[in-house]
């Protein structure tokens, strides 16, 4: 994809940008609400981001050789495959603009992985912004979103710049606006393949479809209307059979008096604290379980790039 690479170079390279942010995404509700007969399935969600972020570093090399280096905050976290999202998100960009410029980037991976959060995806959009930036690229928007439908369905909602009300496969984003709220999020040990449950017999695939005034009254003018506790997640039983950790981290949630809901396609659980001090008390958490404490982005930290 070329043709727009007259229009696209907008300024010189830069020689690294660093400390780029990645933020993870919850899902308030997740409805699948028909299939298409490619077998993609379709969906209602509300995509809402919050402050665990990755962080990624990027140093141009002007061999167009495209590298990457696991600079790993969590010490646990499994190795990132070779052919990671951002990887694999920098090499499109290349592709589609006919740069010859490469990149070097580090990747400080802190969300979780199978965790239903969008940590891949939002490493592939966040290096899309910055390689832009890095080469002296611009790809029209259309272009751009095309790309990123390419590489994973949640990347264009990582490119919108904010909370979005997410249809179709997910290429379908209106913005949404959302109050402050604080959660807790838990990511058990165990994670979960988005595949296996999409491609599971007992999926429910046929929830009536909602509107975004069913969510929220007036959703760019009233977000104190918002309700967080809106639908659920068609996910979660297929879900909770394959990963028997989901239920537990849900009771665990559940006897501290929060009520919890999976995120995207889990493992990941998280619930609204009302209040500061409804974090719970973590002593007995079981080892290699992640829990923290998140609040909802105002916007995408790199809205406007």
């Amino acid at each position: 994809m070329t043709s727009s690479v007259s229009a696209s170079h907008s300024a010189r390279p830069l020689k690294a940008l660093y400390d780029v942010p990645a933020p993870a995404k919850l899902n308030l509700f997740l409805h699948i609400t028909g299939r298409r007969p490619d077998g993609y399935h379709l969906l209602q969600s509300v995509f809402m981001l919050i402050d665990w972020c990755d962080t990624l570093h990027f140093e141009l090399r002007t061999d167009g050789r495209i590298t990457r280096e696991d600079l790993q905050a969590d010490e646990a976290a499994e190795p990132l495959p070779a052919e990671d999202l951002a990887v694999r998100a920098a090499k499109a960009l290349q592709a589609a603009c006919g740069t010859l410029l490469g990149v070097h980037i580090g990747l400080e991976k802190r969300i979780p992985s199978q965790a239903g959060m969008g940590g891949g995806s939002s490493d592939a959009a966040s290096c899309l912004l910055a390689l832009q930036r890095l080469w002296g690229v611009r790809l029209p928007p259309q272009e751009l979103n095309a790309l990123a439908l390419s590489l994973g369905a949640d990347v264009p909602f990582f490119l919108s710049g904010g909370h979005a009300w997410v249809e179709g496969i997910g290429e379908k984003i209106t913005p949404l606006a959302l109050p402050p709220a604080r959660f807790v999020v838990l990511k058990p040990a165990a994670g979960l393949p988005t595949q296996g449950i999409f491609s599971a017999p007992g999926l429910k695939r046929d929830t009536e479809t909602a509107t975004i005034q069913g969510f929220a009254a007036n959703a760019e003018g009233q977000p104190k209307s918002v309700d967080f506790q809106f639908g659920r997640n068609d996910l979660q039983p297929v879900a909770q059979e394959m990963c028997p950790q989901i239920g537990q981290s849900l009771d665990w949630l559940k006897s501290r008096h929060l009520e919890g809901r999976m995120t995207g396609s889990g493992s990941a659980v998280f619930a609204q604290m009302l209040h500061e001090a409804d974090l719970p008390d973590v002593s007995g958490l079981p080892e290699g379980w992640k829990i923290r404490k998140c609040g909802n982005l105002e916007a995408h930290p790199l809205a406007g790039w």
